[in-house]
């Protein structure tokens, strides 16, 4: 790409950030068709899994729709600046998730916290409940995994969920949401499956 070229994208991206500021919709449409494909593929690098990629990406958009203004052309290119965007968001959701507990792990501390005098029976019913559960865990999204069990084996409330996973606060809803009804799906196949 020659320079005037360089130079005239980077005018057009100056301008469509202009028009983000002032809450232009159509701008941020144009401004995603033209760098989305860069700012995807180093999520993607960086995160090495495609829906984690998504999610880093659609932050990335959200925070430009957020602090286009801040923009300073001072201090370099807006494809220099939209790229670092995508590396910090990337690697904040790559630190989250390694900060993470697993699922094994609040499995784990959840049944520290179970009733120590149930009797026999009664354990036998719980483990066999537990087992269905973890084994119908086991078959929903990681996301979902995630979300579900920071709730409620970690008692983590859904705003706590969202700073910790570095997710807007609807994300983490749904993904619970969704979470909830496919459980319920597979722990109801199963009960017919027993009939």
């Amino acid at each position: 790409m020659t320079t005037s070229n360089q130079s005239s994208a980077e005018k057009d991206l100056q301008g469509l950030l202009e028009r983000i500021a002032a809450s232009e919709e159509s701008a941020i449409e144009a401004f995603y068709a033209a760098t989305c494909r860069r700012v995807f593929g180093l999520t993607l690098k960086v995160l090495g899994e495609h829906g984690a990629a998504e999610e880093a990406t659609l932050d990335v958009y959200t925070q430009v729709w957020r602090s286009a203004g801040s923009y300073d052309a001072a201090r370099g290119s807006v494809l220099a600046w939209i790229l670092t965007l995508a590396r910090t968001r990337a690697i904040d959701r790559l630190r989250s998730r390694r900060n993470a507990p697993s699922g094994e792990d609040l499995f784990e501390h959840a049944a520290e916290l179970a009733d120590p005098v149930a009797g026999p029976a009664d354990a036998a019913g719980t483990s066999e409940r537990a087992l269905r559960v973890r084994k119908a865990l086991d078959m929903i999204s990681t996301e979902q995994r995630q979300a579900l069990t920071a709730a409620f084996f970690g008692g983590l409330s859904h705003s706590q969920i969202s700073s910790a996973l570095n997710l807007p606060l609807g994300t983490v809803k749904r993904r619970i949401r969704n979470g909830l009804a496919r459980l319920r799906d597979l722990l109801a196949s199963h009960q017919e499956g027993l009939a």
